[in-house]
């Protein structure tokens, strides 16, 4: 069994067919998932589908992209979001400087206000991070010395420094279908050295749909596909590599029940 540990069950290309979209994955023998929110008018909605689907958890928080038009969100809010009994992560949040959508300075505090509450209730930060090593790493740095918080990079495609940094730091590292792609020797190298129990892999459906599947509105099913490719990369049976991350997944994520 396979965990998709990052997909965005509420967005275009898999909410008109949600229920579809689960079936092919679960045929595809994807036994859990991960829906991520991005802003707060998406918690109800992400939340309401862990409710209806049993194999389905939900994460609540605010995306880089999205922190200028919540600026003003305080712990509380997080707080209150978070004790939803399906609620299991915090996230996904981090720093965009790629595409710069918010103010940098409101980036790194909505950030922090969500390690705040990864530390208090323990549950996982799910961090995406862009063209934002130095500060990313500064601000968990930095956070780290006021208390130990659990945490993820997702979606990784950032340098072998930065791997080795949050690694150093305790975090896990989750890998997308952007590590098949052609133009990904680096990233490549770097899932070779991931230790075994800090790796996961994810969708991040509807975006980046693994080879090969390129050019289609990605789903869920296709975590199979990053999954068996990361396999034949460390020298691995899938099995074995689906084991490994499930089990890292139920360890991280300790709030979530199979």
């Amino acid at each position: 069994m396979l965990i998709d540990s990052h997909c965005h069950l509420e967005y275009k290309g898999l909410v008109e067919d949600q229920a579809g979209v689960l079936t092919r994955a679960r045929a595809a023998g994807i036994g859990g998932f991960l829906s991520i929110s991005t802003r707060r008018s998406e918690w109800a909605q992400v939340i309401g589908t862990a409710e209806r689907e049993s194999d389905v958890w939900a994460s609540v928080g605010i995306h880089p992209h999205e922190a200028d038009a919540h600026a003003d969100l305080g712990a509380a809010v997080l707080l209150e979001a978070a004790a939803h009994p399906r609620v299991i992560a915090i996230g996904e949040t981090g720093l965009d400087y790629y595409y710069d959508r918010s103010d940098r300075q409101v980036q790194q505090a909505l950030f922090r206000t969500h390690i705040a509450v990864s530390r208090q209730t323990g549950l996982p930060i799910i961090i995406h991070t862009r063209d934002a090593e130095a500060d990313t790493l500064a601000i968990l740095a930095d956070e780290r010395e006021k208390g130990v918080f659990p945490a993820l990079i997702h979606c990784f495609t950032a340098s072998a420094d930065f791997a080795r940094s949050v690694l150093d730091l305790g975090l896990t590292i989750s890998l997308s279908g952007i590590v098949t792609f052609k133009n990904a020797k680096d990233l490549q190298e770097i899932a070779v050295t991931i230790p075994e129990d800090r790796l996961l892999v994810e969708t991040d459906a509807p975006f980046l749909a693994p080879v090969p599947h390129r050019g289609r509105v990605c789903e869920p099913a296709f975590t199979a596909d990053t999954a068996r490719f990361v396999a034949g990369l460390r020298g691995v049976e899938p099995e074995m590599l689906a084991e490994t991350t499930t089990r890292n997944f139920t360890r991280l994520f300790g709030k979530a029940e199979l």
